[in-house]
């Protein structure tokens, strides 16, 4: 989720593999039909929905909520904010328990998948409702709410489509034009110029949980696993591992734990850049206030000359539960919020809410100058780059193998570890973990 959900992961990790690892022997790997919505079930629109969210997203949901009861009378919607560090433990206790959920979830894109794998009839399918819309979504931020047939089982709600932050004082001061940042090649020679001018640092990573990684994996087309076959350790993987290695080598990373180090760090003009999602934007203009006029936005630098300049971090989705009384009120609720350009336009103004629906980009509000970024309209420049980001394919193994490739990529940059060798390692360490195979 923008501005508040993926930016700070405080959930442990590995609570979640094991509550998923129990639900897959649970299931037994059998795959059941689960309930769908279609349009014969969907004409009465009454009752109470309740809506589980958090942090931004429960408050727009709670803002807009009233605009849904005026238009039908006789729905009342309930948003409860449960809180951000215990959401996953939550949802999947209810899932595999089948009891206790709401009538509409907000999940995170990246959890998704494994939803949708583990826990067969979790999720209302509503293909039927929502697959016209597929046109009117990011290419990326559809691929999450759709499984391996194509049925759908959510709506995109937001997206983090991801570019280059820099701070425009400290290039200037290093004599380094931002439009010449065209590959990471570029990107890293600029950070040898920005040290060697002015002392500071190109970036901060945390050393515990990096996210530039499959950052820079999706850049290239994949995520962990490419067509269900573990991929960390291709060509694309020891790539992108490759270029940390070499920031790190070259005194380049300011090394920070988890979100509060990043803001701090940036806070204190300790990194020239910050290579994130759009919502990093609202981090920017709601807690630096003071740095107003110092900060620009390019596309992110791509692997080779004309290649992809952007990849995507966070986003999140409205699911209905399979646990509802109350479909098809809940789906007209997910409807209304988030296939509505007008909705999704005041979600960006008022919580910062990056849309993943394509219409709402058109909007003025998206290509207008932004007074924070000296009148340069960046949100311009993410909706522009919103479309080209590549989707890629996220599974239910996505949580245990996030923690073995974690602790790999640490080892990388920390201790200088060979690339290719670690990622070899972890590919068999997830082998082992999950029973795929490894590509090639």
């Amino acid at each position: 989720m923008a501005t508040g959900i993926q930016r700070r992961t405080v959930l442990t990790a590995g609570v979640v593999s094991t509550l998923f690892a129990a639900a897959g022997c649970a299931t037994g790997g059998a795959r059941k039909a689960g309930p769908a919505l279609t349009s014969a079930a969907s004409g009465q629109i009454k009752g109470t929905v309740s809506v589980w969210s958090w942090d931004v997203a429960a408050k727009a949901l709670k803002r807009l909520a009233p605009a849904f009861e005026q238009r039908h009378p006789g729905v009342r919607i309930e948003v409860v904010d449960i809180g951000y560090d215990n959401a996953y433990d939550k949802i999947t206790v209810g899932l595999k328990s089948g009891k206790g959920l709401p009538d509409v979830l907000t999940i995170e894109g990246g959890r998704l998948p494994g939803y949708i794998g583990v826990f067969p009839g979790g999720l209302y399918d509503v293909t039927a409702l929502a697959g016209r819309y597929r046109p009117s979504f990011a290419p990326a931020a559809w691929k999450y709410v759709t499984d391996e047939k194509g049925k759908v089982f959510a709506l995109p709600w937001d997206s983090g489509p991801c570019a280059l932050f820099y701070r425009t004082d400290m290039l200037k001061d290093a004599g380094v034009d931002p439009a010449s940042i065209r590959t990471w090649d570029d990107y890293v020679q600029a950070g040898e110029r920005i040290k060697a001018k002015t002392g500071k640092k190109l970036l901060v990573m945390d050393p515990e949980e990096d996210s530039m990684f499959p950052m820079l994996l999706q850049q290239q087309g994949q995520h962990y696993v490419k067509n269900g076959l573990i991929a960390v350790n291709d060509q694309q993987g020891v790539r992108a591992a490759t270029l940390l290695k070499t920031l790190a080598d070259k005194g380049l990373v300011q090394f920070e734990k988890g979100w509060d180090g990043l803001v701090a760090a940036t806070k204190a003009g300790k990194v020239a850049t910050t290579p994130y999602a759009v919502w990093w934007s609202g981090t920017l203009t709601d807690e630096m206030k003071e740095l107003k006029g110092k900060f620009g936005v390019v596309p992110l630098p791509a692997f080779d000359a004309g290649g992809v300049r952007t990849s995507n971090d966070g986003g999140s989705a409205l699911a209905v539960t399979g646990q509802t009384r109350n479909a098809a009120a809940a789906w007209a609720f997910v409807e209304f919020m988030l296939a509505d350009t007008a909705n999704q336009v005041s979600m960006l103004r008022t919580e910062g809410l990056f849309p993943a629906y394509l219409p709402a980009l058109k909007d003025p509000y998206v290509t207008a100058p932004q007074e924070y970024y000296g009148g340069q309209p960046v949100f311009k420049t993410f909706a522009d780059l919103e479309s080209s980001v590549p989707p890629v394919e996220d599974t239910k193994d996505m949580p245990k193998a996030r923690d073995i490739v974690n602790g790999t990529i640490s080892g990388i940059v920390l201790h200088g570890k060979d690339p290719k060798r670690e990622l070899d390692s972890a590919a068999k360490q997830i082998a082992a973990a999950t029973g795929r195979r490894i590509a090639g």
